[in-house]
């Protein structure tokens, strides 16, 4: 799973609110898609352009995350370069695109599981679903001495 840091939330939950507020999702389009979302706001780069650098060579997100090498100079390895950069993985991805991460759909109640990959509201609660996951994981992992700066035994 991601990279557990606050920077991964963030980045999660605007994904999500991004989402939440525009009319334009297409599960289809490699821009406006789940992992085209987020590739929006990890890169700042464009829906039309992320889309054009996806189309430099064939399939989806998972097909594309399938042929990832990130020495071939293609603009879409070289993007998802950056996202992995940034702290998130292939299977990652691949998860995001289908909704299909066992520990984040576990995180749900049990009767908002049956997500549609295709499905913007569902897009949203999973993203949000996963960057609580992450935040639970963070603040677990604070002592004290994180918070103070020092040993609290002085």
């Amino acid at each position: 799973m991601a990279k557990k840091n606050l920077s991964i939330v963030h980045a999660l939950r605007r994904t999500a609110e991004a989402l939440r507020q525009s009319s334009d999702y297409q599960w289809g389009h490699m821009g406006s898609c789940n992992c085209g979302y987020l590739a929006q706001q990890i890169t700042k780069l464009k829906k039309n352009q992320i889309h054009s650098f996806a189309m430099q060579r064939y399939g989806d997100w998972s097909e594309q995350l399938n042929d990832y090498c990130p020495t071939s100079g293609l603009a879409m390895d070289d993007l998802i370069s950056e996202m992995i950069t940034f702290g998130f993985d292939t299977d990652d991805l691949k998860y995001l695109e289908r909704l299909n991460d066992k520990q984040i759909l576990d995180s749900l109640p049990a009767d908002e599981r049956a997500l549609h990959f295709n499905v913007k509201n569902d897009v949203i609660k999973y993203m949000n679903a996963w960057a609580s996951l992450i935040e639970g994981e963070c603040v677990a992992e604070i002592t004290l001495d994180d918070l103070y700066g020092q040993s609290v035994a002085n």
